[in-house]
């Protein structure tokens, strides 16, 4: 045995958060979210690790999206991190444009949704990454 064998025995291991008896947020092997938090180190792990899922699946399930340039593969990173990829599917006239490199019908389309009043200035600058293939 070692410690972190201990610590997962004694404090349990928690995938989603929890309040513990004491009525902390608690997560995994017994962080207390609410007082100790995240570090940055721990912050930029968790988002890598969702870039590269988000990754993943962008490729596997768009054939074209390996060809696209970095812009326009971060918009739909962007918009897949924040809808998942079931809500990404949402926008079928999108991904169309976006597999013809009709960029502008693809920021249209992006811009006339409910996802646009919903996250507004995000939609605007992904749009406008979209029309221009420049980072906004």
């Amino acid at each position: 045995m070692d410690i972190a064998t201990q610590l997962r025995r004694d404090e349990g291991v928690r995938q989603f958060p929890y309040v513990d008896t004491v009525g902390k947020t608690t997560i995994g092997v017994g962080r207390n979210l609410t007082d100790v938090g995240l570090s940055g180190v721990e912050i930029d792990f968790l988002l890598q690790n969702d870039i590269d899922k988000v990754t993943t699946q962008l490729q596997s399930r768009l054939p074209y999206f390996d060809a696209l340039d970095p812009m326009r593969q971060a918009v739909l990173q962007n918009m897949c991190f924040n809808l998942g990829f079931a809500g990404l599917e949402g926008f079928p006239k999108m991904l169309a444009a976006f597999a013809q490199g009709d960029w502008d019908t693809a920021a249209d389309e992006m811009l006339n949704s409910l996802w646009a009043t919903q996250v507004g200035a995000r939609a605007t600058r992904l749009a406008q990454q979209t029309r221009t293939g420049q980072w906004v």
